[in-house]
């Protein structure tokens, strides 16, 4: 498993603790809202001359629906401060999660979503 994959799922966990959302892998193909999904992108080399590392790309998008996106918005300020608080993956060291760009768009069915964006950076423990 790639330290990305490793990454997605202990920010999952992180997630699941945020009560009333589903928390997916992936966009899922039916799910109630409010529902989180946590996709790693790219993911390079952050390694230095004695040890491996990566650079991991993370977005966690949040889906509800309503007029307003109030709830939305109080949900992405638990989402952060989950991923803030978030523990590093078996077998890396989180070095850093920062916070790149986080945005809020509704769709044309009614659907809002907001996005925030993070770049992890690792260490390999082993």
């Amino acid at each position: 498993m790639s330290a990305g994959e490793k990454l997605q799922q202990a920010l999952i966990a992180a997630l699941q603790a945020i009560g009333g959302i589903g928390v997916y892998d992936g966009p899922p193909l039916q799910a109630a809202h409010p529902h989180a999904v946590v996709e790693a992108g790219p993911e390079t080399d952050w390694s230095h001359k004695s040890g491996s590392g990566r650079e991991v790309r993370i977005a966690v998008s949040l889906f509800d629906k309503g007029e307003r996106p109030v709830r939305l918005r109080a949900l992405m300020a638990e989402a952060e401060a989950a991923l803030d608080s978030a523990v590093s993956p078996v077998g890396w060291q989180l070095v850093t999660m920062q916070l790149l760009r986080s945005r809020l768009v509704r769709d044309s069915k009614g659907v809002w979503a907001g996005v925030i964006e993070y770049r992890a950076r690792m260490l390999s423990a082993g």
